[in-house]
C-alpha cells in the first residue's frame, strides 16, 4: 500500500493521449493509401507488429507533434523511433499478460469516467467527441486500457526494486545544499539514448555518436522538442522530451547536479549513466517558501488484501471479499479475519497498517480511506496490489516534524531512483526478448 512512486496514471493518459481537452489529434488515423498489403514488420516474441499499426500510430505520433508546432523528423528516422517505442511496449504488455496482471472493465470505466471529469463532461458527452473527431469509443477505450496497464506494470515492478536506506535518509536531511525554508520546482526536458543490457564497447561507441549528432544539432540552434523526436528513445520523446516540473530533491542525482546550476534555456553536456545517455535541457525553474506549520493530519487503518494470480483473478478476489464484508456487517472481528484471510505482511497484525501520512498509501486506497468514517468498512476497492477491504480506526492531528520530515525524504529518494529504475528494467525486458525487425521490405 506504498506510495505511487511515479506521476498519476491519468496524467500520463492524457499527455499520452494528447488530452488537455479532446482534440482532433486523437482520431484514429486512416491507413494511407500507398499501402495496399498489410506486412510483419517486426517479430516480438511470438508477436508481430504490422506495416498497418505501424502506419497508424505513426499518424497519431505525427498529430500529436504538429499540435504542439514541433518539425516533424525524417520519415525513415522517425519510423525507426516510433517502431522501437511499440517494441518497447509490446514486451511489456506480454510481461503483464504472463504475470497474470490485468485491467477488468470496473476499473476501465472508472478511469473513463475521470477522464471525462477532467475534460468537463460526462462520460456520453466523452464519446460523442471521441467518435466526432473520427475515433471508436472501442479503439478509445482500448487505449486507455493499454496505457492503465502499462502504468499499472510500471508501479509494480518499480516498486519492488526501489530501496532506500536509513542511512541514505540521515544523508538526505543532512545534505547543507538542501534548502529547508522552500521548494524550488524545475521544469525539463530530456533525451534518451538508451544503451542494451551488456552493450559492446562498439555498441556504445555508436550510440555515443548519436548523442554527439543530436547535442550538435542543439548547439546549432535546433529547437530540443524537434531533436528530442528524432533521436530519444523515452517514451515521452512525441511530447518533445519534457519532464514538467518536479522539485530539484525527486529529480534523478544525474540531472540534478548539473540543473541546479544552470539557467533556463542551457543545455547539459552528454551525460552517461546505466541506462545509456543523456541530454538534459532547463526549461525553467520556479519556487516559493513552505510554511512552518508542523502539524498534520494521519490516519490508522488496517486493511484485508486478496492477492490476484492465476489461481484467484479479479473477480473471485472481489467475490471473496463481498463475503467478508458481509461477515463484517453481521458483527465478525475484523483483526480475526484479517489474521487469517490477509495476503499480507500486515496479517500478523490483524491487518494493522500503522499511522498513516497524507501520500503514504496509493491514491485508490487513500482516496476510499479518506472518505471514511472510523468503524467504517469500505466496499472491496482494488489498487496495484490486488483487491482490499479498509477500516480506519482513528485519526489525529499532532505534530510530527521529525516523523514526516524522514517520510518526505524518503519519498524524495524513492521518486529520485524511480526512473533509473524503470529504465533499467525496460531495457533488461526489451534485450531478454526475441526481437526481428523487417522495416525494410525483402525484394
Amino acid at each position: 500500500m506504498f506510495k505511487k512512486i511515479i506521476p498519476a496514471f491519468l496524467f500520463v493518459l492524457l499527455c499520452v493521449l494528447g488530452m488537455t481537452g479532446v482534440q482532433a489529434q486523437d482520431a484514429e488515423p486512416e491507413p494511407p493509401e500507398a499501402v495496399q498489403v498489410d506486412r510483419i514488420v517486426a517479430v516480438v516474441n511470438n508477436d508481430v507488429i504490422t506495416l498497418y499499426e505501424l502506419q497508424a500510430r505513426v499518424a497519431q505520433s505525427v498529430a500529436q507533434l504538429r499540435s504542439r508546432n514541433i518539425t516533424l523528423p525524417p520519415r525513415e528516422d522517425f519510423e525507426r523511433q516510433v517502431l522501437e517505442r511499440m517494441i518497447q511496449e509490446k514486451v511489456q504488455l506480454q510481461y503483464a499478460e504472463e504475470s497474470q496482471l490485468r485491467i477488468d472493465d470496473r476499473m476501465l470505466d472508472t478511469s473513463m469516467a475521470r477522464i471525462a471529469e477532467s475534460n468537463k463532461m460526462d462520460v456520453t458527452q466523452l464519446r460523442s467527441a471521441i467518435e466526432r473527431d473520427g475515433m471508436s469509443w472501442a479503439r478509445f477505450r482500448d487505449d486507455i486500457r493499454r496505457e492503465i496497464l502499462l502504468s499499472r506494470l510500471r508501479e509494480r515492478e518499480v516498486e519492488s526494486r526501489v530501496v532506500v536506506t536509513e542511512g541514505e535518509i540521515d544523508t538526505f536531511i543532512a545534505n547543507p545544499e538542501r534548502k529547508g525554508d522552500s521548494e524550488e520546482e524545475y521544469n525539463l526536458s530530456h533525451i534518451l539514448l538508451r544503451a542494451p543490457e551488456g552493450a559492446t564497447p562498439e555498441q556504445l561507441l555508436r550510440l555515443r555518436a548519436r548523442a554527439e549528432a543530436a547535442l550538435e544539432q542543439l548547439k546549432k540552434g535546433d529547437e530540443f522538442a524537434n531533436v528530442a523526436a528524432s533521436y530519444s528513445d523515452a517514451q515521452d520523446a512525441m511530447s518533445g522530451g519534457s519532464l514538467g516540473w518536479r522539485a530539484l530533491d525527486r529529480l534523478p542525482t544525474l540531472f540534478s547536479d548539473v540543473v541546479s546550476k544552470f539557467k533556463p534555456g542551457q543545455v547539459s553536456e552528454i551525460l552517461r549513466s546505466p541506462a545509456g545517455y543523456h541530454i538534459v535541457k532547463l526549461i525553467g525553474r520556479r519556487g516559493g517558501a513552505q510554511g512552518n506549520d508542523s502539524r498534520i493530519s494521519q490516519t490508522r487503518a488496517r486493511h484485508i488484501l486478496i492477492k490476484t494470480s492465476e489461481v484467484i483473478n479479479d473477480a473471485e478476489a472481489r467475490r471473496r471479499l463481498v463475503a467478508l464484508k458481509e461477515r463484517l456487517d453481521n458483527g465478525a472481528d475484523f483483526e480475526e479475519l484479517a489474521r487469517t484471510t490477509s495476503q499480507d505482511m500486515s496479517a500478523s497484525k490483524g491487518g494493522d497498517l500503522g499511522w498513516l501520512y497524507p501520500g503514504d498509501t496509493v491514491p485508490e486506497f487513500e482516496r476510499v480511506m479518506d472518505a471514511l468514517a472510523p468503524g467504517k468498512v469500505s466496499d472491496p476497492v482494488q489498487s496495484p496490489f490486488g483487491w482490499h477491504l479498509i477500516q480506519v480506526v482513528e485519526r489525529r492531528v499532532q505534530d510530527a516534524s521529525s516523523e514526516r520530515q524522514r517520510a518526505a525524504a524518503r519519498a524524495a529518494l524513492r521518486e529520485r531512483k524511480a526512473e533509473e529504475v524503470y529504465q533499467d528494467w525496460v531495457r533488461q525486458v526489451r534485450d531478454r526478448a526475441y526481437v526481428e525487425i523487417r522495416l525494410v521490405e525483402e525484394k
